[in-house]
């Protein structure tokens, strides 16, 4: 009843979330969608015909992943012509953003279909959740940074310009050490979470300095295990010097210099903007290119 109470239509991709780990996040949603629609699209069928068979749901299922995402497209979007009602899970957790699923979507939605999401659970939102970024306002998310040496480097290097911000990502246990060496090297001091086996049993989040982490992973073997989200944290946002001008103020003083002896802007700006005397009388010297003083 609770799940029923928006509409599904016929015709249209229903793109479900699935746990990222422990059964019960499956939302109440997801499980009557998954019982109303004619068919479901998944990225690995023998993931998703277990996550089925547990719910007493049978559907027809259609393979579909990275490697036949666009043929695969082509056969959901015959039956969505058809008017059925067509679910895309991806193996664990939200699809279309690491996983498989926007190619799809693009494809559905060029079609003319409607495409609807049934919300659910997201390592990245789970991650960022718990790492307390305090900084942070917005992320920016770059998935697995690469499995190559050259490739990680080259993705950690388009990022270096906007990593002042929040940066999330992800990586494998093979690959896990390299990461971090490669973090500590180039941000020792920020701060970095470092999430693994979220929702399971061995589930563990951490948080320090960057430079700690390749010690912190080598000091237990089973630290190594697991599907890793990362967070590098954003830095602080730099304190101004107290004596600094807002940009009003700054835009008032410029004015009145250009049509006004020092002493008069200063004094005037001051009246005006309620801003400092003393900073202003600095700005004003700075911007004069004038270092003789009061006498001015």
């Amino acid at each position: 009843m609770a799940a029923g109470g928006q509409h599904h239509p016929p015709g249209a991709l229903y793109v479900v979330a699935t746990p990222i780990g422990n059964f019960a996040d499956l939302t109440l949603r997801a499980v009557h969608v998954l019982g109303l629609v004619d068919a479901v699209a998944c990225e690995d069928t023998r993931v998703s015909g277990v996550l089925l068979s547990r719910l007493g749901i049978v559907k027809p299922l259609i393979a579909l992943h990275e490697h036949n995402e666009s043929a695969a497209s082509a056969a959901v979007i015959e039956r969505l012509a058809r008017g059925e009602r067509v679910a895309y899970v991806s193996d664990a957790g939200t699809p279309a953003i690491s996983d498989p699923g926007a190619l799809l979507v693009r494809a559905v939605r060029a079609a003319g279909h409607g495409v609807m999401p049934i919300p659910g659970a997201s390592s990245v939102a789970t991650t960022l959740s718990v790492a307390g970024d305090a900084a942070g306002g917005g992320f920016t998310f770059i998935g697995f940074p690469g499995a190559k040496p050259a490739e990680r480097r080259a993705a950690l290097d388009r990022i270096a310009p906007i990593a002042q911000g929040s940066v999330v990502m992800f990586e494998a246990p093979h690959r896990i050490a390299m990461l971090l060496d490669e973090l500590a090297a180039r941000w020792p001091e920020r701060q970095l979470t470092i999430a693994r086996e979220l929702t399971k049993q061995f589930e563990s989040v951490v948080g320090l300095a960057a430079r700690e982490a390749p010690a912190w992973l080598a000091a237990d073997a089973n630290r190594a295990r697991g599907e890793f989200v990362l967070v590098l944290h954003a830095l602080p946002a730099a304190t101004p010097p107290p004596d600094a001008l807002d940009p009003q103020a700054e835009h008032t003083l410029a004015a009145l210099l250009a049509e006004l002896p020092l002493k008069q802007a200063v004094a005037l700006a001051a009246a005006i903007t309620g801003a400092p005397r003393n900073a202003l009388y600095a700005r004003a010297l700075a911007l004069r290119g004038d270092d003789q003083g009061l006498a001015t």
